[in-house]
């Protein structure tokens, strides 16, 4: 069996002399015997029982609590409930930094295809990257309420061609109508545009936003706050909700 002097416990804990001295006067960390010259030794247990209490000090217990908790009949249970609520955050921290880690990868990408680099259009790609999620989501929608009525189209076509059942394609236009208007507003309510001039987030004229030029992620608009003309970066923006 291993014997450790309290320098070596210490160095293979990570903690210093003086709080292996300290944890021995709280009584919470014994040595295993002492030498001839009154040197304290400790055994592999002690090394095991030290590392535990520098665990229990990591997750916030104090001195007292653990004195009692490793008295007590079955400090197993408890420590291993801590355990795992100790894995639990570390997973929580590991998960928010590779997000943090994905956006700046997400920004660098954008960065590189901005031709005029500033601290603006740092901000800018940052806002389109938090809200994209939402609008991925956004155009999940439109695209899952558009299957069915893009079947209904060409079902109609091919019935009115190959049996003369013209009216079903009349009917088709009673429903595609209205939810043409009802995907529209549907979708400019939520949508909103970064002006590549002010750097304000705007949300456009309904008229002007349904029939200007477009990309996936870009549209030809004028900006509400500054009046600049041109494409405007597409993102997520807050429902806009009518007084009274």
């Amino acid at each position: 069996m291993s014997k450790y002097t309290t320098g070596e416990i210490a160095r293979l804990c990570g903690v210093s002399v003086r709080t292996v001295q300290y944890y021995d006067t709280r009584g919470i960390l014994h040595p295993g015997e002492l030498s001839e010259g009154g040197r304290r030794l400790y055994s592999d247990d002690d090394l095991k029982r030290m590392k535990i209490i520098c665990f229990l000090r990591d997750v916030g217990l104090s001195i007292n609590s653990i004195k009692e908790l490793l008295s007590g009949d079955d400090p197993g249970s408890v420590i291993s409930v801590l355990l795992e609520q100790q894995e639990q955050l570390l997973r929580e921290e590991v998960n928010e930094r590779q997000a943090k880690l994905n956006m700046l990868d997400g920004i660098k990408r954008e960065l590189r295809s901005v031709e005029k680099f500033s601290v603006e259009s740092i901000g800018d790609i940052a806002y389109v990257m938090e809200n994209k999620k939402k609008l991925r989501q956004l155009h999940a929608v439109l695209l899952i309420t558009a299957v069915p009525i893009g079947i209904c189209q060409w079902a109609s076509i091919i019935l009115w061609i190959a049996a003369g059942m013209w009216w079903l394609f009349a009917a088709y236009i009673l429903i595609a109508i209205p939810y043409a208007f009802w995907v529209t507003n549907f979708f400019f309510k939520r949508a909103a545009y970064i002006c590549p001039q002010c750097h304000e987030v705007f949300k456009p004229d309904l008229k002007e936003a349904v029939w200007a030029r477009h990309t996936p992620t870009l549209r030809k608009l004028t900006c509400t706050c500054c009046g600049y003309k041109g494409f405007c970066v597409e993102t997520y923006g807050r429902e806009e909700k009518k007084n009274g």
